[in-house]
């Protein structure tokens, strides 16, 4: 239906009109697609394509009163036609991403019928084949759960360590803050404050060593469950 010329209210009345009739439509598709007879309710293009031609038109009525509305001289029912414009748009929108879902569940639902039939097709009273797939698939859907577990497990060991790490971290940290006052305090030599600084520098790099050699484990074992 071609999109009909006339007054901003007579284009509105028309809008919200098709906007009833998609959305009825759109729900009688849903609810078809629902009940027990969806193998037959997917296959109904002329309600669909139906929908997809109203919500259509609305866009192309919404384009219309949107340039309409502000042509209007009074600011007050300016505004007010750019929120009604604006709100059948919105609607019309909602709908038309709705339909485009539906079209979407159709099509997966279209394709694995296809595939389960292309199987069946091909077994052949080759049943046994077919189960040792299943069995198959089921193999390795728990190998890759139990690959995953580890890896969660290992994981959260590495944590842990990188945990401790850091708690070692700070008690060191600490140490060396009471250590620094308790020399400062007797006054020995700066030659022993450098000494110590030094046996801190090193325990840093064995810290660092130790978390890289940890994320290398973690990185290597993940790469083998893989």
């Amino acid at each position: 239906m071609a999109v009909e010329r006339g007054t901003l209210s007579d284009l509105y009345q028309n809008s919200k009109k098709l906007l009833l009739s998609s959305r009825d439509g759109l729900e009688r598709l849903e609810r078809l697609e629902f009940s027990s007879s969806s193998s037959n309710a997917l296959d109904s293009p002329e309600l669909s394509s139906a929908v997809k031609r109203d919500i259509g038109q609305i866009q192309s009525l919404c384009v219309e009163m949107d340039r309409l509305w502000r042509s209007v001289a009074a600011k007050p029912q300016r505004d007010l036609w750019k929120r009604k414009v604006e709100q059948v748009a919105e609607e019309a929108d909602s709908l038309k991403e709705s339909l485009d879902k539906f079209f979407l569940r159709n099509q997966r639902r279209m394709q694995e019928a296809r595939e389960r039939a292309e199987l069946l097709g091909r077994a052949n009273g080759e049943s046994s084949h077919v189960l040792r797939i299943f069995d198959d698939e089921a193999q390795a859907m728990q190998s890759a759960r139990n690959s995953s577990r580890m890896l969660e497990e290992s994981h959260a060991t590495g944590v842990a360590i990188l945990a401790q790490y850091a708690t070692q971290r700070d008690r060191l940290k600490r140490a060396q803050r009471k250590a620094l006052d308790v020399l400062n305090t007797v006054g020995l030599s700066n030659s022993v404050l450098r000494l110590i600084e030094r046996r801190n520098r090193v325990d840093q790099w064995i810290k660092y060593a130790g978390m890289v050699v940890t994320i290398i484990i973690l990185i290597a074992f993940w790469r083998w469950t893989r």
